[in-house]
């Protein structure tokens, strides 16, 4: 008589059990990644509506602005789009001192010519974090990381 290969039940059964101890780390390995996640994708996004910004008066040969209020963690794009992070972040906003409406609020305005007024915004989260820079003489947009002093 042939031998038949395959497994027996209680293989099949350790091999259960091992996959399920597994699968239970698995979440918590999620939830310590997530807020660098969170951070990376709330950088791409502020870089993603700036850059948007700066296509728009291209295409349209008119300055347009993003108004970023820190405070309740908004950009606002004229007509296009608003983009709201996460509470958890702390955003910070360095412009010219003449595009500051107040403490909390200030627009980096893009040119026709592609040119911007310049000025960076920090996503920070327990002290690291991205800076999202605009060159104003390109109009530039980066994404760098970025650590508090």
């Amino acid at each position: 008589m042939p031998r038949q290969t395959g497994f027996t039940l209680v293989e099949l059964l350790i091999v259960l059990a091992l996959a399920a101890l597994l699968m239970s780390a698995v979440p918590a390995l999620f939830s310590a990644a997530l807020p660098g996640l969170e951070l990376k994708a709330a950088a791409r996004r502020t870089a993603a509506t700036l850059r948007l910004a700066q296509e728009m008066a291209i295409r349209r040969g008119t300055a347009t602005e993003v108004l970023i209020d820190v405070e309740s963690r908004q950009l606002t794009l004229a007509t296009a789009r608003s983009v709201t992070l996460p509470t958890s972040l702390t955003l910070q906003l360095e412009i010219a001192a003449r595009d500051l409406q107040n403490d909390q609020r200030g627009i980096i305005r893009f040119f026709p010519d592609g040119t911007a007024t310049g000025g960076r915004i920090m996503l920070t989260y327990n002290a690291h974090g991205y800076q999202v820079g605009v060159t104003w003489l390109t109009g530039r947009i980066t994404i760098a990381p970025w650590t508090e002093p």
